[in-house]
């Protein structure tokens, strides 16, 4: 005879939304957060394929369109306890007086503003959870957000202001318990990292021997990280820059 089914208050399971979820990275964060227990809410303009509870199509540059999304996950799972801001493109390879005002407008309005949207939808459901203390907005930088990066002006001017919206949150999150986190990646075996290695004309290996680890970091390696930031003792890390890098420039 089969057990009766038990009632489970969806309220009591911590939710985390991830924007960039479809990507290299997108899906090892959706791996660990679900592994620590979260319902995952996974967000992209292309269809999430991965361990996630529900997934959206969505672009971050639709402040509206994330603000309703936001808004209706918390009036159907009762919470939100943890976003991850991971949607980004790339664009360059010419100096910055060559940069085309189009590639400067989509690494700001993606990279940049995404993040900005992402923080003004979700930071005030984060503030009104049942465990506002434990709440974490963890905002995915790169190597490029603390130092200039050859041919890719605009997508390190996006990067550095990603940790300055993080940095600004932070301040603004004191005394709140909730804790803002920018993690920083180095060369990670992502679409990415190929479409860096094309602007420069160079193999991805090349672009990883720039590590102090000699190898392109795994999405998993750099999930982990975001996953430590999203947990509890990431709040010692408010306002922090985690140079999950592999030691660049070592």
């Amino acid at each position: 005879m089969s057990a009766a089914p038990v009632e489970v208050d969806p309220s009591a399971t911590p939710v985390a939304l991830v924007t960039g979820a479809a990507g290299g990275l997108g899906t090892a964060l959706l791996a660990a957060l679900r592994r620590d227990g979260f319902a995952v809410v996974g967000v992209d303009v292309a269809p999430v394929v991965g361990p996630c509870a529900e997934s959206h199509v969505l672009d971050v540059r639709d402040a509206a369109g994330l603000r309703a999304l936001a808004a209706d996950v918390v009036e159907r799972r009762g919470r939100l306890d943890a976003v991850v801001a991971a949607a980004a493109v790339m664009g360059g390879g010419t100096p910055l007086w060559e940069t085309p005002d189009t590639v400067l407008d989509e690494l700001w309005d993606v990279d940049a503003r995404g993040v900005w949207n992402t923080a003004v939808a979700c930071v005030p459901h984060l503030l009104v959870s049942p465990e506002p203390h434990r709440a974490r907005f963890v905002a995915v930088a790169s190597a490029a957000g603390e130092r200039g990066m050859f041919g890719l002006a605009a997508y390190t001017a996006a990067k550095h202001a990603v940790v300055g919206i993080v940095r600004g949150l932070a301040a603004d999150l004191v005394g709140t318990g909730a804790a803002a986190v920018a993690v920083s990646p180095g060369a990670m075996r992502t679409p990415m990292l190929t479409a860096t290695a094309g602007l420069y004309g160079v193999a991805e290996a090349e672009l990883a021997a720039h590590q102090g680890l000699r190898r392109a970091l795994e999405p998993a390696e750099v999930a982990e990280v975001v996953a430590l930031c999203c947990s509890p003792a990431g709040a010692a890390l408010n306002g922090s820059v985690v140079n999950a890098d592999g030691g660049f420039g070592l």
